[in-house]
Protein backbone atom coordinates (compact mmCIF):
# COMPACT_ATOMS: atom_id res chain seq x y z
CA UNK A 1 0.00 0.00 0.00
CA UNK A 2 1.76 3.33 -0.79
CA UNK A 3 2.44 6.08 1.70
CA UNK A 4 -0.37 8.59 2.63
CA UNK A 5 -3.10 6.46 1.12
CA UNK A 6 -4.87 5.55 4.33
CA UNK A 7 -6.59 7.69 6.99
CA UNK A 8 -4.28 7.72 9.69
CA UNK A 9 -5.47 5.65 12.91
CA UNK A 10 -7.09 8.15 15.10
CA UNK A 11 -5.32 6.62 18.15
CA UNK A 12 -3.75 8.96 20.86
CA UNK A 13 -0.20 6.74 20.51
CA UNK A 14 -0.25 7.66 16.76
CA UNK A 15 2.60 9.89 17.23
CA UNK A 16 4.86 7.86 18.96
CA UNK A 17 4.33 5.19 16.91
CA UNK A 18 5.38 7.19 13.88
CA UNK A 19 8.30 8.69 15.43
CA UNK A 20 9.79 5.22 17.06
CA UNK A 21 9.31 3.93 12.94
CA UNK A 22 10.86 7.28 12.34
CA UNK A 23 13.45 6.57 14.46
CA UNK A 24 14.66 3.20 13.03
CA UNK A 25 14.67 4.34 9.22
CA UNK A 26 17.55 6.88 10.93
CA UNK A 27 19.30 4.48 13.37
CA UNK A 28 19.09 1.75 10.26
CA UNK A 29 21.31 4.18 7.90
CA UNK A 30 23.70 4.69 10.70
CA UNK A 31 24.53 1.35 11.77
CA UNK A 32 24.62 0.48 8.02
CA UNK A 33 27.36 3.41 7.73
CA UNK A 34 29.25 1.97 10.74
CA UNK A 35 28.95 -1.61 9.15
CA UNK A 36 27.57 -3.06 12.53
CA UNK A 37 25.79 -5.64 10.69
CA UNK A 38 24.06 -7.45 13.62
CA UNK A 39 22.37 -4.17 14.47
CA UNK A 40 21.04 -3.54 10.56
CA UNK A 41 19.98 -6.97 11.01
CA UNK A 42 18.02 -6.99 14.58
CA UNK A 43 16.15 -4.08 13.18
CA UNK A 44 14.04 -6.85 11.26
CA UNK A 45 11.31 -8.73 12.41
CA UNK A 46 12.34 -12.58 12.70
CA UNK A 47 10.56 -12.92 9.28
CA UNK A 48 11.59 -9.62 7.93
CA UNK A 49 12.56 -9.19 3.82
CA UNK A 50 15.23 -6.56 2.86
CA UNK A 51 15.22 -5.67 -0.69
CA UNK A 52 18.62 -3.64 -1.15
CA UNK A 53 18.23 -0.20 -3.36
CA UNK A 54 20.56 -1.90 -5.99
CA UNK A 55 19.25 -5.56 -6.38
CA UNK A 56 15.48 -4.40 -5.85
CA UNK A 57 14.26 -7.67 -7.60
CA UNK A 58 16.04 -9.59 -5.16
CA UNK A 59 14.77 -10.07 -1.71
CA UNK A 60 16.34 -11.68 1.29
CA UNK A 61 14.15 -12.72 3.78
CA UNK A 62 14.29 -14.16 7.33
CA UNK A 63 16.92 -11.93 9.90
CA UNK A 64 20.06 -14.34 10.01
CA UNK A 65 19.97 -14.55 6.14
CA UNK A 66 19.83 -10.61 6.13
CA UNK A 67 22.80 -10.58 8.80
CA UNK A 68 24.80 -13.22 6.17
CA UNK A 69 24.03 -11.21 3.17
CA UNK A 70 25.00 -8.09 5.01
CA UNK A 71 28.70 -9.96 6.11
CA UNK A 72 29.04 -11.20 2.56
CA UNK A 73 29.44 -7.27 1.50
CA UNK A 74 33.07 -6.02 0.61
CA UNK A 75 34.27 -3.30 3.09
CA UNK A 76 33.69 0.11 2.06
CA UNK A 77 33.18 3.47 3.52
CA UNK A 78 29.37 4.40 3.29
CA UNK A 79 27.32 7.98 4.62
CA UNK A 80 23.49 7.47 4.11
CA UNK A 81 21.41 10.50 3.99
CA UNK A 82 17.65 10.16 4.63
CA UNK A 83 15.39 12.52 4.41
CA UNK A 84 11.29 13.10 3.86
CA UNK A 85 10.44 10.11 6.04
CA UNK A 86 6.74 9.83 6.08
CA UNK A 87 5.11 7.06 8.45
CA UNK A 88 1.06 6.23 7.98
CA UNK A 89 -0.01 4.34 11.18
CA UNK A 90 -2.40 1.59 9.80
CA UNK A 91 -3.20 -0.07 13.03
CA UNK A 92 -1.75 -0.32 16.83
CA UNK A 93 1.15 -3.10 15.32
CA UNK A 94 1.40 -1.87 11.81
CA UNK A 95 2.58 1.18 10.04
CA UNK A 96 3.86 1.87 6.17
CA UNK A 97 6.56 4.54 5.45
CA UNK A 98 8.22 6.12 2.75
CA UNK A 99 11.68 7.51 3.02
CA UNK A 100 14.62 9.47 0.12
CA UNK A 101 17.90 7.97 -0.13
CA UNK A 102 21.20 9.56 -0.57
CA UNK A 103 24.11 7.48 -0.49
CA UNK A 104 27.54 8.16 -0.78
CA UNK A 105 29.97 5.68 -1.16
CA UNK A 106 34.01 6.71 -1.23
CA UNK A 107 34.40 8.57 -4.34
CA UNK A 108 31.91 7.42 -6.83
CA UNK A 109 29.19 9.58 -7.57
CA UNK A 110 26.24 9.53 -5.18
CA UNK A 111 23.05 7.42 -5.52
CA UNK A 112 20.11 8.53 -4.72
CA UNK A 113 16.51 6.22 -4.43
CA UNK A 114 13.73 5.54 -1.56
CA UNK A 115 12.65 3.19 0.61
CA UNK A 116 9.10 1.65 0.91
CA UNK A 117 8.84 0.16 4.45
CA UNK A 118 6.69 -2.21 6.46
CA UNK A 119 6.55 -1.65 10.08
CA UNK A 120 5.59 -4.11 12.79
CA UNK A 121 5.53 -4.78 16.58
CA UNK A 122 7.24 -6.94 17.48
CA UNK A 123 8.11 -8.10 21.77
CA UNK A 124 11.13 -6.44 20.97
CA UNK A 125 9.54 -3.34 19.81
CA UNK A 126 8.95 -1.83 16.39
CA UNK A 127 10.87 -3.51 13.22
CA UNK A 128 11.11 -3.24 9.35
CA UNK A 129 8.68 -6.01 8.09
CA UNK A 130 9.97 -5.46 4.73
CA UNK A 131 12.17 -2.92 3.55
CA UNK A 132 12.10 -2.49 -0.64
CA UNK A 133 14.61 -0.20 -1.50
CA UNK A 134 14.85 1.37 -5.16
CA UNK A 135 17.18 3.57 -6.72
CA UNK A 136 16.36 7.01 -8.76
CA UNK A 137 19.74 8.35 -10.08
CA UNK A 138 22.57 6.11 -10.26
CA UNK A 139 23.90 2.78 -10.07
Amino acid sequence: MASGSTQPLADPHRAEIERQCARLVHVYANANDAADWDKVAALYAEDGVMFRPTAAADGVAGRDRILASLRARPPRTTRHVCANVVVDVLSETEATGESAMLLFIGSAKPLVGSFHDRFVLTDEGWRFAERRGSLTFGA
